[in-house]
């Protein structure tokens, strides 16, 4: 809040018609006029072009339907000259296909490679066998039918 208190207090307004001080005051019954979990209903629901999300850097929902869906049609694009251009050569001669257009969120193919083989991931796998072996030998000593 003291970085983008500005940005949700501007969101807030324009989008529900709310102000942050809400929290704060009570109506002649005494209840809030706005409790903390719908302020957080109210900032996780944010649109994706809201001030407090590109305040924040959250690349993820900066990109709209209409963005993703013109990604998606300059790699279509992409491949399809990439086809033409290589029609009838042979796979040795060929260029490389064109990478994806980059979208905000999506790493590339290197990163999800180490991930595969990070700590965390191997740790979990040695689990996973582990019980694998445990329920393997339960069954073959009549214990689990």
């Amino acid at each position: 809040m003291r970085e983008h208190g500005e940005a949700v207090e501007a969101d807030l307004r324009q989008h529900y018609g709310v102000r942050l001080r809400d929290l704060y005051l009570r109506d002649a019954q005494g209840h809030r006029l706005m409790t903390w979990r719908e302020l957080r209903c109210y900032l996780r629901q944010l649109p994706s072009d809201a001030r407090t999300r590109v305040a924040s850097g959250d690349e993820d929902s900066i990109w709209g339907l209409q963005e993703h869906l013109t990604a998606v049609v300059i790699d279509e694009l992409r491949s399809a000259n990439w086809q033409r251009a290589n029609e009838g050569a042979k796979k040795s001669e060929q260029t490389p296909r064109p990478k994806p257009f980059p979208r905000p969120g999506v790493g590339s193919s290197k990163k999800a490679a180490s991930d595969r083989s990070s700590p965390q991931r191997q740790e979990a796998r040695q689990r996973a066998l582990r019980r694998a072996a445990e329920r393997k030998q339960a069954l073959a000593s009549g214990e689990i039918r």
